[in-house]
């Protein structure tokens, strides 16, 4: 059947693609979905440390006398 996705071929070593194998049929579910799901674990959790690191390095130039407030933001100034 063709697929509109892209495939990606990998090659494992015996011992992770047997804890693949046994994890994919305890939550019952393919090997194609479990290892996606598991990629898109590891992305997002990248993805999350990449947007900590951000926010980290803003904390360190903020000026809460510079800051504007909630009202200010969203246009809401008397």
């Amino acid at each position: 059947m063709p697929t509109k996705n892209p495939r990606l071929t990998a090659v494992l070593e015996k011992p992770l693609y047997r804890w693949l194998q046994k994890r994919a049929r305890r939550e019952g579910v393919s090997l194609s979905l479990l290892v996606r799901d598991l990629l898109r674990e590891a992305y997002e959790r990248e993805e999350d440390a990449y947007w900590v690191k951000i926010g980290e390095e803003r904390l360190q130039t903020y000026d809460p006398d510079k800051a504007y407030t909630h009202e200010q933001a969203w246009g809401k100034t008397k």
